[in-house]
């Protein structure tokens, strides 16, 4: 008999569970998110049998959260323009509150080259630049896409964040920026 599909909220809850264990700063492993979560460890792993599953369903849960944030802001998604594209990530990063759980990629050392290539492969579509356009267009979009990452790692790692009117005169920054493009 094939085994019943678990609950998605029974799911986000453990996952919710493990992420307030890193912005607590704590060590994610399958004990530790298991007694955050109120779990057994065997209740754990049934929907996580190792660590790197659990790590992966973490940046997977982050990132489904992220796009879907960002689709808020542009409703074409992905197929937005870059400009676009790159106007809703910098407003994302600006204007919504980040922390340590953002960079549960970084979780676990030895996972750390296979997630932030998850990452990089699930978040690509909304930063990256395209090649065929002019240099200094180019050149603007990439310094948008870097100034909105550094912002928001600042706040993931809650070192020199930007606070209030820093943050709105940064995202005008940026905006102007992409204004200058041409698009």
């Amino acid at each position: 008999m094939p085994r019943a599909a678990h609950r998605p909220s029974q799911r986000d809850a453990l996952l919710d569970s493990a992420l307030d264990l890193i912005r607590g700063g704590e060590a994610l492993s399958l004990d530790s998110a298991a007694r955050a979560a109120g779990v057994t460890k065997p209740g754990l792993m049934y929907h996580f049998p190792t660590k790197e599953a659990l790590v992966t369903a973490l940046v997977d849960h982050l990132l489904d959260s992220f796009e879907r944030d960002l689709e808020a802001l542009v409703p074409a998604g992905t197929a937005a323009p870059a400009h676009e594209r790159l106007a809703a990530y910098a407003r994302w990063a600006l204007a919504h509150e980040h922390d340590a759980a953002d960079l549960a990629m970084l979780s676990d050392p030895r996972l750390r080259v296979a997630m932030c290539a998850r990452w990089t492969t699930r978040f690509r579509a909304w930063v990256e630049v395209p090649d065929d356009l002019p240099a200094p267009q180019r050149g603007r979009l990439n310094a948008v896409r870097l100034l909105a990452d550094g912002c928001w790692y600042a706040d993931a790692m809650d070192v020199l964040p930007l606070v209030g009117r820093d943050r709105d005169a940064v995202l005008a920054a940026a905006l102007d920026l992409l204004e200058s493009t041409g698009a």
